[in-house]
């Protein structure tokens, strides 16, 4: 199962956004009715919202709404809208915190946010709860609770990759780069949490989308290497590729991987 190479959070009470977020590109519009709204805003920022995903002419990339952590009106508001427009629920600590998001709003898919240390270490029944398809880290808030720096963040974010994927959810993607201007800095950090497993990232500014879209497309090599892969093991058993590495039914599952992933780029 694979997940969304680009994402964008836009903020819920600048309605003036909302048309060139999803026409971003990105794969999935996140909008924001929590973090990004101030208090004083925030029942605005949700009737926008609503409006504005049960007008017409939408773009095609996925859609979620991030409401805040124990507002049931916001849970209501999400339950009138399209089908598949699913929640980015907050604070997530214990699988039971999923049950009111299902119950108030049921059917609809669930990335459940993980942002404290309970969050994290409860991440495998979390991801097992029938209403969650993702698991999500919020890095700025565990790292708040917690203290630490990137060693403390690459913990959890090995924690919650393997319980999305024991779970049979597809990987996690990153968590926000909050420096909008430091291209090579989100390129470098990209790069780093790729090679940790997590597939795909937030953004907060669409100027960052072709730079996370570029590190998580496989490359030519990649591609080829994945299609040799397969050809090769049709036969089954252990097989030699044509540079002289060895593979074997074990490699299959990354090969397809990296095809899903560059034709989903495609």
């Amino acid at each position: 199962m694979s997940g969304y190479r680009t994402g964008l959070y836009v903020p819920g009470d600048r309605a003036d956004r909302f048309a060139s977020a999803e026409g971003s590109g990105a794969d999935l519009v996140v909008f924001d009715l929590e973090d990004a709204v101030a208090p004083d805003r925030k029942r605005g920022a949700r009737e926008a919202v609503v409006e504005w995903l049960n007008g017409s002419g939408r773009g095609a990339a996925a859609v979620q709404v991030r409401v805040n952590a124990g507002d049931d009106d916001d849970l209501r508001a999400v339950a009138g809208l399209p089908v598949g427009v699913g929640i980015r629920l907050p604070k997530v600590e214990t699988a039971a915190d999923v049950d009111r998001a299902a119950a108030l709003a049921p059917g609809r898919p669930v990335v459940a946010l993980l942002e404290s240390a309970r969050g994290v270490l409860n991440a495998l029944p979390i991801a097992e709860h029938p209403a969650v398809t993702a698991l999500a880290l919020g890095e700025s808030d565990l790292r708040s609770e917690v203290g630490g720096g990137e060693r403390m963040l690459d913990h959890a974010r090995l924690t919650v990759l393997f319980a999305a994927r024991a779970a049979g959810l597809p990987a996690p993607m990153g968590s926000v780069y909050p420096a909008i201007r430091d291209e090579e800095g989100l390129r470098a950090d990209t790069r780093r949490i790729a090679e940790l497993g997590l597939f795909g990232r937030m953004a907060v500014h669409p100027v960052q989308l072709a730079v996370i879209a570029a590190v998580f497309a496989p490359t030519a090599a990649d591609r080829a290497w994945a299609e040799e892969v397969l050809a090769a093991l049709e036969a089954g058993g252990v097989a030699t590729l044509a540079s002289g590495e060895m593979v074997d039914p074990a490699m299959r599952g990354r090969a397809e991987r990296i095809l899903r992933a560059a034709d989903a780029g495609s």
